[in-house]
C-alpha cells in the first residue's frame, strides 16, 4: 500500500506469518497516525515499538482501543480473541524470557509483549541474574521445560552463558545496554554473549527485545506445530 510517504507491505503476514510491525521513533505524528490506521484495517490488530507516551496519544486520538505499556514502549491494538487469551491458555508449549536484573526488565518486556502479541504462551523469569545464581537455579525446573528461552542482561552479559549450559533448547541471548562505563552501553555483553562456549545461543542486537522475540515466536510455532502432529516428546 503506497502512501506516498511509506509502502505499506500487507503481504508480509502470508509470506513470514507475522504482520508488519511499526517502529515508532523518527516518524511524524500525522505518518504515525496514518501507518497505525492502515494496518489496523488490513490486519484487525497493529503493534509499534519503541513508542513515546505522546507518540501513543497521537494513535488513541484516531484509534481509542490502543494500549501501551510504558515500560516496554509497546504500543498496540489486539483482536478481541487475543485479549482474552484463551487461545494461549490451552498451549502447553511456552517461551521463558528470563532477565538477568530489574534494569534489564524494560528490554525483556519488549521480548514477551511482542512475542505474547505474536501468538506465543509467555513465562516470565526476572531477577535471575549470576550475581545471585540460587534466583536462576530455583526457577530452572521451569525454565528447562521451553521449547525456547530468551536471556536478556546487560553488565557483562554472562545469564546467556549459564542458561545455554542448563538447557536442551535454543537460547536467544539479548545483550542490554544496562551497566557503567567499561559496559560500553552493551558491547561488552553482547561480545560476551558472542563469544558464550556454552552451545545453542543465538544473539541479536544491543536492546533489541523485538528481533529475540520474533525469533522465539518462530520457534514456539515451530515447536507447537509439531506437538500438535505428534512429533514433540512431552516434556
Amino acid at each position: 500500500m503506497d502512501l506516498q510517504f511509506a509502502d505499506l507491505d500487507l503481504d508480509r503476514k502470508k509470506r513470514t506469518g507475522f504482520a508488519e510491525v511499526v517502529f515508532c521513533p523518527g516518524k511524524s505524528d500525522d505518518a504515525l497516525r496514518t501507518i497505525f490506521q492502515k494496518l489496523f484495517e488490513a490486519e484487525g490488530e497493529v503493534i509499534g515499538t519503541r513508542a513515546s507516551a505522546h507518540q501513543a496519544e497521537v494513535v488513541k486520538s484516531v484509534l481509542p482501543d490502543a494500549e501501551y505499556d510504558e515500560i516496554s514502549r509497546i504500543l498496540k491494538i489486539e483482536s478481541d480473541e487475543k485479549k482474552s487469551g484463551k487461545n494461549l491458555l490451552k498451549k502447553k508449549s511456552f517461551v521463558a524470557i528470563c532477565s538477568a536484573g530489574t534494569a534489564d526488565i524494560p528490554v525483556a518486556e519488549e521480548a514477551a509483549q511482542t512475542a505474547e502479541f505474536f501468538g506465543t504462551r509467555v513465562e516470565r523469569f526476572y531477577d535471575v541474574g549470576v550475581s545471585g545464581l540460587h534466583r536462576l537455579l530455583s526457577k530452572m525446573e521451569m525454565i528447562q521445560k521451553a521449547v525456547c528461552v530468551v536471556a536478556v542482561a546487560g553488565m557483562e552479559g554472562a545469564l546467556a552463558s549459564v542458561i545455554g549450559g542448563l538447557v536442551s533448547v535454543p537460547v536467544v541471548a539479548v545483550p542490554t545496554s544496562v551497566g557503567y562505563g567499561a559496559s560500553l552501553n552493551g558491547l561488552s555483553a553482547l561480545l560476551t554473549m558472542i563469544n558464550s562456549c556454552a552451545n545453542g545461543i543465538s544473539v541479536v542486537n544491543i536492546d533489541n527485545g523485538f528481533g529475540a522475540a520474533y525469533i522465539a515466536s518462530q520457534i514456539y510455532r515451530l515447536a507447537d506445530n509439531a506437538g500438535q502432529s505428534g512429533e514433540l516428546n512431552e516434556r
